[in-house]
């Protein structure tokens, strides 16, 4: 599921910069990996354990964001002869290469998941492993769990299978190229297909009533010392290969629920009152959403290349912060176990190099299939996963929470007493004199407070910015 994507560029020793590094330094972000580790990482990745199943003769691509390394995933799209779809989906084996209670076993249940920064990453595994002999790039044979999900000619799936073999993608692609070749006609049938398969799975997602966020990326610029906002809009190809993902996180799930043992990503359904915030959202940054139209309707038809509309998408991460993990080993599948964005059965299964619980869920499917038992390093795993990864998660959304009051602050230091168009969106319940207002422009949400009467909930006000320096000072408002 999306994250708010940030990047930064400038020099290194600018404030915004330095105030990043700070931030990994106050929030004790996992460094270097321990020689120890660094040594076990470059030992695996030289003697890896190998499939006995050969599917290199398939001919995989990747696509993911320009200049990737750590590719978990590969694809192959083909027509059946009923007129339904094959997808061939190989997932990078992180196990093949990470034995069970190793040094290296230890680090990733430490770090959990790979953190984003604005200026960079903190991996899970070391990049020998993550962006070398694990990852899925092109031109060598690599270890892979190989999912073959077949679907009928509406995209809906009718049989699957996965298994461990020996891949080889043959070209790692961006989604501007592979936006490009397909706009074009000049994509190839396997390449060719993932637009009417997303479609198809998109049409199905919107019947089921679930919604995907097309979250955009936010980039911070930095010019004659100060900085400005774009935001880069997701193009159709970023939601159809998701698409591909979200059918095998369900998939996945389907196996693990009649296996009886497995791992559920579950999200309850948003309470009212973070729906009525996300509507206040949407009236300070003028997007339309008239009271009969639901919130998947607003979302779907939100715009990513308007500037008001990404922020607002933006806005709609937060719903998603309630998102868990559930698991069960007698059979008895937990209700709910349904993830509301998905509105259906799913699991994490698939970026297994940047999170720990996808390299257990993979195990576990591998297992169903087979009609066996899941390995016992599994099964002992199982119960303390939740908890692991609830706490790996909230020292991401820290990460993202206190990189995006950093950058806020960058945004608007050296505006200090200017006045700003701003609409009210939350109130403290205690406190009816502070709260949280979203400015129209910058579409910053900040703290507001200073004021003697109490807030007007919902409507738009006319604000003061009192304090905003990168690394000291996040952005503060008062009523002007």
């Amino acid at each position: 599921m999306p994250r708010r994507h940030i990047h930064v560029t400038g020099a290194a020793e600018a404030p915004l910069r330095a105030a990043l590094r700070a931030l990994r330094t106050e929030l004790a972000t996992p460094d270097a990996f321990p020689p120890a580790v660094l040594a076990e990482a470059e030992l695996a990745a030289t003697s890896p354990r190998l499939p006995g199943r050969d599917a290199t003769d398939i001919p995989f691509l990747t696509i993911d964001p320009p200049g990737s390394t750590d590719l978990d995933q590969a694809m192959h799209l083909a027509r059946r002869a009923d007129g339904g779809y094959r997808v061939h989906y190989a997932i990078a084996d992180v196990a093949a290469f990470v034995a069970p209670g190793s040094l290296l076993d230890a680090e990733a249940h430490r770090r959990v998941l790979t953190l984003y920064f604005p200026d960079g990453r903190v991996p899970l595994y070391p990049p020998v492993l993550s962006e070398g002999a694990a990852s899925l790039l092109p031109g060598a044979p690599r270890p892979a769990l190989l999912w073959r999900i077949d679907l009928d000619a509406e995209g809906r799936r009718v049989a699957t299978d996965v298994r461990r073999a020996l891949v080889r993608s043959r070209v790692r692609l961006d989604y501007a190229e592979v936006q490009h070749r397909i706009d074009s006609g000049t994509a190839e049938e396997p390449l060719a297909l993932l637009r009417d398969i997303g479609r198809l799975r998109e049409a199905l997602e919107a019947e089921r009533g679930g919604v995907s966020l097309r979250v955009p990326e936010q980039e911070i610029v930095e010019r004659d010392h100060t900085y400005t906002l774009a935001y880069r809009a997701p193009l159709p190809a970023d939601g159809w290969n998701a698409q591909i993902s979200l059918l095998t996180g369900m998939a996945a799930a389907d196996l693990m629920t009649a296996a009886g043992t497995g791992i559920l990503r579950t999200l309850p359904t948003a309470p009212d009152g973070a729906v009525a915030r996300l509507r206040r959202s949407a009236h300070a940054l003028g997007v339309d959403w008239p009271h009969h139209v639901s919130y998947a309707d607003v979302v779907r038809s939100a715009d990513p290349s308007d500037p008001r509309q990404a922020a607002f998408l933006q806005d709609c991460t937060t719903l998603l912060r309630g998102a868990g993990y559930t698991v069960f080993t007698d059979g008895k599948v937990p209700t709910p176990a349904v993830h509301a964005a998905v509105a259906d059965e799913y699991t994490h299964c698939t970026a297994p190099l940047r999170r720990l619980v996808d390299r257990f869920a993979g195990e576990l499917c591998v297992a169903a299939v087979a009609g066996e038992e899941p390995p016992e390093w599994v099964r002992s795993a199982l119960p303390g996963l939740p908890d692991r990864m609830a706490a790996g998660s909230r020292r991401a959304n820290t990460v993202e929470r206190e990189s995006v009051d950093i950058v806020e602050a960058a945004l608007l230091s050296g505006r200090v007493g200017e006045v700003f168009d701003a609409c009210v969106i939350d109130v403290k319940e205690n406190e009816p004199a502070v709260g949280t207002v979203h400015l129209e422009d910058p579409a910053v949400v900040a703290r507001i407070e200073g004021g003697e009467a109490a807030l007007p909930l919902g409507e738009r006000l006319r604000v003061r910015l009192t304090e905003a320096e990168p690394g000291a000072a996040k952005a503060r408002f008062a009523p002007a």
